[in-house]
């Protein structure tokens, strides 16, 4: 019986000793700026990786005749990226239609995404937390959104973009790069 006691009891201190431990607070949020940095980061990366990594000789490939080709995909990206970081200044950007004619190789396609999502991230570094609640004047809509709706709508459009643009991947028999596993 005073074995039994002296388990339950041991048990008993472990548990307790632990407790403290389990309980102690999550670690703080680096805050609403810095999370959306990230996933800007994070999404624009993708993004610009494709632009980097897709062979230049199918910059023209499109799926149907009825779309975008690769290249000119990535520009719409840039453009869109672009009037997005524009409305973030408070300014309201012509529409300025980035073509193939002017941007004929890859590495010209990549260097503007590259630097419209580099932009953006300027901008929201330079915004902190306390920022994203000002209001600006939606670039695609007469209405006004707050700093942190518009680049976490400019988000969901990139992600909306990467998608479309594995297609093009898909269909060239090639793996996106976000789909390779380390040492392929």
């Amino acid at each position: 019986m005073k074995r039994v006691f002296l388990g339950v009891l041991l048990v008993g201190i472990i548990v307790l000793t632990a407790l403290p431990a389990c309980a102690q607070e999550p670690a703080a949020s680096p805050g609403a700026a810095k999370e959306l940095l990230a996933a800007w980061n994070r999404e624009g990366g993708k993004l610009v990786t494709m632009a980097e990594d897709f062979p230049e000789d199918k910059y023209d490939f499109k799926p149907t005749p009825e779309v975008r080709s690769f290249g000119e995909h990535l520009l719409h990206v840039a453009e869109f990226i672009r009037r997005v970081n524009a409305a973030a200044r408070g300014e309201t950007a012509a529409r300025e239609e980035l073509t193939r004619e002017h941007y004929k190789t890859r590495a010209e396609v990549a260097a503007v995404v590259k630097q419209a999502f580099a932009d953006g991230a300027a901008l929201i570094e330079q915004t902190g937390t306390d920022g994203l609640t000002k209001e600006v004047k939606h670039p695609f809509a007469n209405r006004k959104v707050t700093l942190q709706g518009l680049w976490t709508g400019a988000l969901v459009a990139a992600g909306e973009h990467y998608g479309s643009l594995v297609v093009y991947y898909r269909l060239n028999g090639i793996v996106p790069p976000a789909s390779r596993r380390e040492g392929n």
